[in-house]
């Protein structure tokens, strides 16, 4: 098992250099704590803080740009950690969260003696699984119908009809398959120019993003973070839901904190309408949706760079834009189980089968990334002008926080809770009730990151942009 080698800050550099950050930029930062912080063979603390690390560098760059003023960045380890958890620690009127997974998710054997996850919490999902094993939703006869089943033949037919699964494999077998050679090649954070545009000033603000606008078509963790943390720094971001798209009414909650709320039906024309409209105003357009899904929508990046030149727009992706798995649906636990972590830390804890990693790192690292890719297209886009697109996943991710090396005694840590936790928590309100939920752990000296906006229920506000200062 590798050694750590590279220090966080290093890893930052490394991440803030690829899009074009000046290394200059690198001397106001302060990074604080040690590893490890969690049970984990991987570096998952480092994950969590240099991910966080980069959008709070990110915004306070764009407070220089629009100010003049430079400020000090200061991210605690444990404190990141414990963000990137954040939806555990959720308290809505002192109640803790329900149980995260539906009935029959998670982990089990097929007839290849495979170990497989099936991620049921979306109805939709749950009822794709068991029209392919043609079984009900109980575990006990989805193990059974599971054993008249190899791995990956499962995982073919469940994916055709529209389910999201993962058989377990191992880092080495990941790595043999022509989508690991194909993510490979692709940058950890991807910055590309899609059209001409003028460079769009400023608006005024007393904030690094005050005045910015965020269309957020995402759910679950990683674009609700990346949402989030544009709202910690003053953006304006509006929610977009549908009334009748699945959510996970916690992660809502954890994620919603700085938001504006709107349902628009995106099936209809009217819909569609109000969104265009919406996106004329916008300056990031941030969305989880699969390529095919959001393009027939009408609202690819080139639609959306025609529709208001200038934009910034920001795709998330489970597996990453290239490969035969690049319209794969997935979420972090599954791409944490095809990938190799959930073989490799069994492997380190020495259990027979797969051990997930002690956070969703996948989804929280990349929702930073989004922000920061967001934050960094935007300052070049008021620099140079032309439109943008940023391009993340959680799979691409996950190979950075492979390569960040591994702790051989990491599992052997003990994990964070009670007293360890309670210095990172604020009580704040909301419209669901008293919230106790966790600050933000990037600290700026003279822009510091709060949500202006409680966390609301989906479809709370009208599906328009609040007036500029």
């Amino acid at each position: 098992m590798q050694s750590p080698e590279r220090s966080p800050h290093e890893i930052l550099r490394d991440i803030w250099t690829s899009v074009g950050g000046e290394a200059a930029a690198l001397d106001a930062l302060t990074l604080t704590g040690d590893e490890p912080q969690l049970p984990s063979s991987f570096r998952v603390a480092a994950a969590a803080q240099t991910s966080v690390a980069a959008t709070g560098l990110a915004a306070a760059e764009i407070w220089k740009m629009r100010s003049g003023q430079a400020q000090d960045v200061t991210v605690d380890m444990r404190h990141a950690a414990v963000e990137c958890r954040s939806e555990r620690y959720l308290r809505v009127d002192g109640k803790p969260p329900p149980p995260a997974w539906d009935a029959i998710a998670g982990i089990y054997k097929t007839r290849d003696a495979e170990f497989v996850r099936l991620h049921t919490n979306f109805r939709h999902h749950r009822d794709a699984v068991c029209k392919v094993l043609s079984c009900s939703a109980e575990r006990e006869q989805v193990q059974a119908a599971l054993l008249q089943w190899d791995g990956e033949a499962f995982e073919t037919a469940a994916y055709a009809e529209g389910g999201v699964v993962a058989v377990m494999r191992s880092h080495d077998e990941w790595s043999a398959t022509p989508h690991a050679k194909a993510l490979a090649g692709l940058p950890l954070i991807s910055i590309t120019k899609i059209g001409d545009a003028a460079p769009k000033p400023w608006p005024a603000g007393d904030r690094p993003l005050a005045g910015i606008r965020v269309l957020d078509l995402s759910r679950v963790i990683a674009g609700p973070v990346a949402g989030r943390t544009l709202a910690a720094h003053g953006a304006d971001v509006l929610l977009i839901s549908g009334p009748d798209l699945p959510a996970i009414p916690w992660l809502t909650i954890d994620t919603g904190r700085g938001k504006l709320t709107s349902f628009v039906d995106l099936k209809r024309e009217q819909g569609r309408t109000l969104l265009r409209d919406l996106l004329v105003g916008a300056d990031i357009f941030s969305q989880g949706y699969r390529p095919r899904a959001i393009a027939g929508l009408g609202f690819s990046p080139d639609d959306a760079a025609r529709i208001n030149p200038g934009i910034v727009y920001v795709t998330l992706s489970a597996y990453g834009h290239a490969g035969p798995w690049a319209e794969r649906r997935g979420f972090d636990s599954l791409v944490q189980t095809a990938f190799g972590f959930n073989h490799a830390e069994g492997q380190a804890a020495g259990v027979d089968g797969p051990k997930e990693l002690p956070a969703q790192m996948l989804d929280h690292a990349t929702g930073y990334f989004m922000a920061f890719g967001a934050m960094m297209a935007k300052a070049r886009q008021a620099r140079e002008g032309g439109s943008w697109h940023v391009q993340v996943s959680l799979a691409r991710t996950g190979q950075w926080l492979w390569n960040l090396g591994r702790h051989a005694d990491g599992l052997a840590s003990e994990d964070l809770k009670g007293e360890a936790v309670m210095p990172f928590v604020e009580e704040v309100g909301s419209g669901f009730g008293a919230l106790r939920s966790v600050r933000h752990s990037a600290l700026l000296s003279k822009t510091p990151a709060f949500w202006a906006r409680p966390a609301m229920p989906l479809g709370s506000h009208p599906p328009q942009w609040p007036p500029r200062d």
